[in-house]
């Protein structure tokens, strides 16, 4: 940080009540009232220097002692100290912090050349062209502090000029940048690495949003920069300004935020929303995500929501489980994963995927990104299924949105299902068949279907479908065997055949030929084969037992209940149970034969 000291004389100036004075042996015959301060200063000191007070003690008609009221001069009472000391010639430091005020408040006094030469404005000029704008962090403290004075700033160039010389730097090489910057990232050595190419983003973000937006606009307008470096930007402004969306707490249990701060957290991020490149990949969807997640938490305009939405829909299939996990901030719901969020940025996604891919080929890039977002929401499912005030209707919303195309099997949908049937034990009957609606048994691996049939917590009518299906299979799977072996059988029986007939051709034609040999029948299948597939029937035959004698147990229990369990009823469900038993027995009896 650079500084320029004027005067020579000690600091005189002293403070009493609201009245500031200079120490001398001259009674002060000027007084200045700036708000509720009053100076006592002297006119042969300042009228020189300052073309205002010449103009407005020329019109007083009091000669002894003039009375001035500067109510408006931009800075207020400090900048005007800082122009008197000037006057008196008091030792005074300028620097990158103070430059704005005092600069406003000279050009105020008309501190300028046509008063006297050499005059205050000339020296802040020449301080800010030498040293604030050939400085990194010194336009960048001048730049924040036009905040103050942001009508008199721009008026005189000063926003405009600092921008211009931030923006200049920034598009240095990083192989020419020599000032100093502030850059934190964890692992980064400046005494050990080359400057990284967004050097400038940390320092940047001290800036206001307004003051910011107009240097990102500044940097795009070149086109020299690549769209993912402004995205970083972005990134680390909203890292240093707004709330962490994974801390928010709930509205019930926090302490409501003032409106001033939400106010102007709600402008931050409708700005950073409206700057984020068009580019695809400019930022990641893990911060648009949470860009959507705060922008939910402070009702920020649906306008920004929706883009928020269309941009992280684009980049979905590039997202992980844990981009998806932001807490709801609404007071209406008890869960806490935010879940409408996510199945919104998934409508949104299947929308625009079937508006390019109305029919998807296998192993196509439109393929690929439907089945990656199908695993991630099926994960996803898995996370959340554990809360436990998570609706059934909300994991429906979800699973349901999927087409069928998206999950090439259905294991993960399976154990999300499981978990959430774990975690809510007291879960009605109706809520657990409307749960595992989407679940399809056909598209389940050998190994969930083994464990979903000895599944206690999965409702009747799933343990049967899946039941149905192993033994729908287990005899298709019989009838290939049946039919491949019969094709041998006929194939051995043929070959014989078309041996005589060649040898009848040959002897036809008196041809001496050798007797034909090794011609035998085909041998049927090994000893061993068969063991392997009497040892395959009885454990399907086992687990199909299983499954299907607590398929009856349930159905007893369904009886007895409807019956009141009278004797009655006892005495027939018994007996269905026998009978069961008795038509399963005679069953596996004739597979056998």
């Amino acid at each position: 940080m650079k500084f320029m000291k004027l005067g020579t004389r000690p600091d005189t100036f002293f403070t009493e009540n609201a009245t500031r004075s200079v120490i001398s042996d001259i009674p002060s015959d000027l007084v200045i009232r700036i708000n509720n301060i009053n100076f006592l200063l002297h006119q042969f000191s300042l009228l020189p220097k300052c073309g205002l007070l010449q103009r407005l003690c020329s019109d007083s008609e009091d000669s002894n002692t003039v009375t001035i009221e500067l109510h408006d001069i931009p800075g207020g009472e400090d900048a005007f100290e800082l122009c008197a000391k000037y006057c008196y010639g008091i030792t005074i430091n300028l620097s990158a912090h103070n430059f704005v005020f005092a600069f406003c408040a000279a050009k105020f006094l008309r501190m300028t050349e046509a008063v006297e030469k050499g005059n205050f404005v000339l020296k802040l000029e020449s301080f800010f062209n030498s040293c604030i704008l050939e400085g990194w962090k010194d336009s960048i403290v001048t730049l924040q502090t036009t905040v103050k004075l942001t009508e008199w700033s721009e008026n005189l160039g000063i926003v405009r000029r600092c921008v211009d010389s931030i923006v200049e730097k920034i598009l240095t090489p990083p192989a020419k940048v020599t000032w100093s910057y502030t850059y934190t990232r964890k692992g980064f050595n400046k005494q050990q690495q080359s400057v990284p190419k967004d050097w400038w983003t940390e320092d940047i973000s001290d800036l206001d949003i307004d003051l910011f937006r107009c240097i990102i606009i500044a940097i795009k307008s070149t086109y020299m920069l690549p769209p993912q470096l402004i995205g970083e930007a972005l990134h680390v402004y909203a890292c240093r300004w707004l709330p962490d969306a994974t801390k928010i707490t709930p509205p019930e249990s926090s302490v409501s935020q003032t409106d001033d701060v939400a106010e102007n957290h709600r402008k931050i991020i409708e700005i950073i929303v409206t700057m984020i490149p068009a580019d695809k990949g400019s930022v990641s969807v893990g911060f648009l995500l949470r860009l959507l997640s705060i922008a939910s938490h402070l009702g920020a305009s649906t306008v920004t929501k929706t883009e928020l939405i269309r941009r992280s829909s684009l980049q979905l299939e590039e997202a992980t489980v844990s981009d998806l996990l932001f807490p709801t901030h609404s007071s209406s719901n008890q869960h806490y994963y935010d879940i409408d969020l996510v199945a919104a940025v998934l409508d949104s996604f299947l929308l625009l995927w079937r508006r390019t891919s109305p029919a998807p080929i296998e192993n196509s890039q439109s393929m690929r990104s439907i089945r990656k977002v199908g695993k991630l929401i099926d994960t996803y499912l898995q996370v959340v299924a554990r809360d436990i005030n998570l609706p059934v209707s909300k994991v429906l919303s979800v699973a349901e949105a999927l087409p069928d195309i998206a999950r090439k099997d259905h294991d993960d949908l399976y154990k999300g299902i499981n978990i959430y049937l774990k975690e809510h034990p007291e879960l009605s009957k109706a809520d657990k068949k409307r749960l595992c609606r989407p679940l399809d048994c056909q598209k389940l691996s050998p190994e969930v279907r083994t464990h979903a049939v000895k599944n206690e917590r999965l409702p009747l009518r799933t343990v049967v479908q899946v039941l149905f299906f192993e033994q729908d299979k287990g005899s298709r799977a019989n009838d290939q065997r049946m039919s491949a072996q019969e094709q041998l059988l006929s194939r051995g029986k043929q070959i014989p055949l078309v041996r005589d007939e060649l040898s009848k051709l040959q002897l036809e034609q008196h041809e001496q030929t050798a007797p034909l040999e090794g011609i035998g029948k085909t041998p049927a299948p090994s000893e061993s084969s068969s063991r392997n597939h009497q040892k395959m029937k009885r454990t399907d035959k086992k687990i199909a037992l299983e499954s299907e004698k607590r398929v009856v147990r349930e159905e007893i229990e369904e009886v007895e209940t409807k019956d009141g369990g009278s004797s009655g009823s006892k005495i027939n469900a018994k007996k269905m149970m026998k009978n069961r038993s008795g038509s399963d027995h005679s069953r596996d009896k004739s597979r056998d034969r």
